[in-house]
């Protein structure tokens, strides 16, 4: 089930578009992007076609159902989720299992690429396809035709399809859904939206006819109902050809059965849900102020400007509570307030959340309360509007300039929430500059007065959810009424905004020098040596306009600590960077960073250390600033510290209630028996026993020496100022040349034998299991690609297997793969969800599909699959600027050779099938882990 929540914040979103801006009057219409065509054929199907090179020689297929879960009839609920799995099942032009099978030998993968989702009032298909090949390209839209109409729907595969939704099913049980049946009919008072979860009833999923079945499809999918969205690398002639070829012929429903709307009717009262679970991981609330009228389509430019208000009124109370979440003693964990939908598009509201600790529920409540109270009493200040206003723009700004850089599937979605909800789709162009030209007319009166449309009593509804267990004394509803009216008779001070200064860096460092220069032309990678012995590994890439990516490592790493400073730090190295920079707290730091695009964070890992982040060209040397400070001007503030630890422990403080982590804690501890240095999942006590005062001294100690880090950068970068702020703000580091290696453990987990642990923990019928090969060997890259590959023949084979053959799991996963660090080593795991009467056979299923790659080794057509997919998938990763960061900083973390990178396609077509059976054969023996997770009914 999706939430759609089509708030004010979609136009942060909007991507691509070419207009030229004109002058505009609050009547008019707003715009629809011009790079998009939009056509209707005579059946009435919707068609929305754009041209978009990014990513090259791909398409993406959408085809958008008006029709969900609140079309059901009482004895059809579940089965518009249904039919959209049996539209994978078999169809006219791929019969049975077919259809994926095709897509596979085509490179696109099953649940990753190709896949779809079911809501209320939609159901969408998702399809990625090659666009430079005719045959493929004419099997995509195939594809999508099958699906619109030409599903069979026989008794055998709906019979067989049973078991697979009703895993989803039983994926969908739990703490989370036993709280919200309780809340939802309060929340959606009155509605079909509480009573038509997309997922449906387990009965009829069971029982429901075939004929029963087959009339949800009968009657939904229709044209009339259907859009067909491409967007991609093609141009748009062939695109509507295709779809005129392959729908046309779709026949327009003579006496088509009503499509009714469903609304959430008000109340006069103010609702208290208070559900609480032994199994509930988090505690949450939630208030929401239901308008009183139904959501009308923005249509114009005056409903835009609304819109843009509520953008802003948005941003300036969100600044707020993140202020308040990082206050010494702060109220939640992290909260947040926005105007926009529910579960229903008819219905908006204005909504305020937070997560808290299990005994902060009122404390919350009265917070966010409070924060509302206080806007409606005083407003928001002119300093916060200006804040909002740059943070707003610059994000805009950066959309606006990536706008021909935009990849398909990030633009794809604007199109489909306007077929869907007649959501506006202006293009970035109009967006960006009706925004500059307007932005500044808008008025903080007006939206300051916001506040008295959201806030009232009629329609209102608080939502508090959260552990259930004897030390907690319930909330009750009188509580929450009483600290609702509590705020609005409280005595609430206005806002203070304090001043912060201009500058990050109040004294420029002395600058370094470079000392020697690298080209590899192939590559287009460069490395620059600096005076103090640091290395700079730079690409400079077009494949974003407005995006530079950084990251820099260090070998060491808390491996170099002792066992008993490792203890006392591990935990608390995540927080050493919550007392900001520079004498600038984490409050006055986001202040300062307002209308700027960028971030960097400091990390301490197990066997290295170093940093993150980004920033676009504008804000570069900003981002070389906070590296510099990061190193040398960290500060040290208990309080902000103390600060972290409290919604860390709010965070973890019921984690262990959840089968799955507590499943992988106790894994954890099982593998890692007599292992000095294991600490496990951490506990609320946990952080008791964290040293502050060694962990900041430990973070000194690990970046003070820059000689043995390299930084990389990709992106639009800027030769001539990367080389000036590299001697700026790297060269100057401090170093000593210590020239630290990581530290390999002693320890070594037992893998010798078959071992088997199984864990009870849980009261609904679900179990998990985890088969596991590892241990050292000699690291080779041949044998990790081909144990890599391995993984993804195995995924295969076991989605056949367990899920299509067997009808026993939802999702099934294979993965493989070797390190070189911390020592030479292999890893592979086999990982399913299912019923615990299933178990075992499906272990045993599991561990024969195992035996079959290990006595025959796969397939040529299995083999010809992953190969596909991997040209495919290194085709677009060139391409992509996170791509290239990871393997510079992969090629250098393990001495390997910049020229891999090129040779990768290499090894695709040298791969064999001899090569992956070899793999199994050495590696996926009896000497397995089985780890099996049982609900405690099972327990003997």
């Amino acid at each position: 089930m999706r939430k759609r929540l089509t708030s004010s914040l979609w136009v942060l979103f909007l991507v691509a578009g070419s207009f030229a801006f004109a002058q505009t009057q609050d009547t008019d219409q707003i715009p629809k992007d011009p790079n998009v065509k939009i056509g209707k054929l005579d059946n009435g199907l919707t068609y929305y076609i754009r041209n978009n090179g990014k990513p090259e020689d791909k398409l993406e297929l959408r085809l958008a159902i008006k029709a969900g879960s609140l079309l059901e009839n009482d004895d059809q609920q579940g089965l518009a989720h249904f039919i959209e799995h049996m539209n994978f099942n078999g169809t006219k032009n791929f019969e049975k299992n077919e259809l994926v099978d095709y897509l596979q030998s085509i490179g696109v993968k099953f649940g990753a690429d190709l896949n779809a989702y079911t809501s209320f009032d939609e159901t969408v298909y998702i399809l990625p396809i090659p666009s430079d090949d005719p045959e493929k390209l004419e099997g995509g839209f195939t594809v999508l035709e099958d699906w619109a109409h030409n599903a069979l729907l026989t008794e055998e595969e709906i019979d067989k399809e049973r078991g697979v939704v009703l895993e989803e099913y039983r994926l969908g049980l739990g703490p989370d859904k036993r709280m919200m049946q309780e809340y939802l009919p309060k929340l959606m008072y009155n509605s079909r939206y509480a009573e038509r979860l997309p997922i449906g009833k387990k009965e009829v999923i069971e029982n429901a006819s075939y004929e029963t079945i087959r009339n949800y499809y009968k009657d939904w999918y229709r044209p009339g109902l259907m859009a067909v969205i491409a967007v991609g690398d093609l141009d748009v002639e062939t695109i509507e050809q295709k779809i005129k070829s392959h729908f046309s012929n779709l026949e327009a429903r003579k006496d088509p059965r009503e499509r009714k709307e469903y609304g959430v009717p008000n109340h006069d009262e103010t609702f208290v849900a208070i559900a609480s679970d032994p199994e509930a991981n988090f505690s949450r609330v939630q208030i929401y102020y239901k308008d009183l009228e139904e959501a009308k389509d923005v249509v114009t430019i005056a409903d835009y400007k609304k819109q843009l208000e509520k953008s802003m009124f948005s941003s300036m109370i969100n600044n707020r509570l993140q202020e308040l979440a990082n206050s010494p003693n702060p109220p939640f964990t992290y909260g947040f307030s926005y105007y926009g939908g529910t579960y229903s598009p008819k219905k908006n509201a204005y909504q305020s959340f937070a997560m808290v600790g299990e005994d902060q529920q009122l404390e919350a409540l009265k917070a966010l309360a409070m924060e509302n109270e206080r806007v409606k009493r005083f407003g928001f200040n002119q300093s916060e509007f200006e804040r909002a206003k740059s943070e707003y723009l610059a994000r805009l700004e950066k959309q606006y300039k990536d706008r021909d850089k935009q990849e398909s599937n990030r633009i794809i979605g604007q199109y489909l929430n306007h077929f869907l909800e007649d959501a506006p789709m202006p293009g970035i162009e109009w967006t960006y500059e009706f925004a500059k030209n307007n932005i500044d007319d808008l008025k903080l009166e007006d939206i300051n007065a916001l506040i008295n449309d959201f806030i009232h009593d009629e329609n209102r509804v608080v939502v508090l959810t959260g552990p259930e267990k004897e030390s907690l004394t319930p909330v009750t509803e009188e509580q929450v009424l009483a600290v609702l009216n509590e705020v609005e008779n409280a005595e609430v001070e206005e806002y203070a905004d304090e001043d912060i200064r201009e500058n990050l860096i109040t004294e420029m460092p002395q600058a370094g020098s470079i000392k020697e220069v690298k080209t590899d032309d192939e590559l287009g990678i460069k490395t620059m040596i600096l005076s103090n012995g640091a290395k700079v590994v730079y690409k400079k890439t077009d494949f974003k306009n407005d995006e530079i990516l950084f990251s820099a490592y260090s070998p060491g790493g808390t491996s170099l600590y002792t066992d008993a400073d490792f203890k006392a730090t591990v935990y608390a190295n995540a927080g050493l960077d919550e007392a900001g920079i520079a004498g600038l707290g984490k409050n006055d730091l986001n202040k300062m960073m307002s209308g700027k695009i960028v971030s960097v964070a400091p990390s301490i890992s197990s066997y290295s250390e170093g940093l993150r982040g980004s920033s676009t060209p504008k804000d570069f040397e900003t981002m070389m600033q906070m590296i510099y400070l990061y190193f040398t001007d960290l500060n040290k503030d208990e309080e902000a510290y103390n600060s972290f630890v409290t919604k860390q422990k709010n965070f973890l403080g019921n984690l262990m209630s959840n089968p799955n982590f507590y499943f992988q804690n106790e894994l954890g501890k099982f593998r890692n028996e007599g292992n000095p240095r294991y600490v496990g999942f951490p506990t609320p006590e946990t952080y008791d026993q964290m040293d502050y005062d060694l962990a900041y001294a430990k973070y000194q100690e690990r970046f003070a020496d820059a000689s043995d880090f390299t930084f990389f950068f990709v992106g639009n970068v800027d030769e001539s100022k990367l080389k000036d702020y590299a001697a700026q703000y790297i060269a100057s580091l401090p170093s000593s040349n210590s020239a630290e290696e990581y530290k390999a453990p002693e320890f070594r987990e037992k893998t010798d034998m078959l071992r088997e642990k199984t864990v009870y923990k849980g009261s609904d019928p679900k179990s998990q299991v985890t088969i596991l090969w590892n241990g050292e060997t000699e690291y080779d890259e041949e044998d990790e690609f081909a144990i890599s590959a391995l993984g993804e023949i195995l995924t295969i084979k076991l989605v056949e297997e367990l899920r299509e053959e067997e009808g026993g799991v939802y999702g099934v996963g294979a993965r493989g793969n070797m390190s070189k660090i911390p020592y030479e080593s292999y890893s592979f795991t086999i990982s399913f969800p299912c019923g615990p009467e299933n178990v075992e056979r499906l272990t045993e299923v599991a561990l024969a599909e195992v035996e079959r790659i290990r006595e025959n080794g796969p397939t040529s057509e299995d083999l010809a699959k992953i190969k596909e997919t991997m040209r495919l998938n290194r085709k677009e990763q060139l391409k992509e600027n996170r791509f290239w960061l990871s393997q510079m900083e992969n090629i250098e973390r393990n001495d390997f050779d910049y020229d891999d990178i090129n040779e990768f396609n290499d090894m695709i077509e040298d791969l064999e099938a001899d090569d992956i059976q070899k793999m199994a054969k050495k590696h996926l023996d009896k000497n397995y882990l089985l780890g099996v997770l049982m609900p405690e009914t099972e327990k003997s």
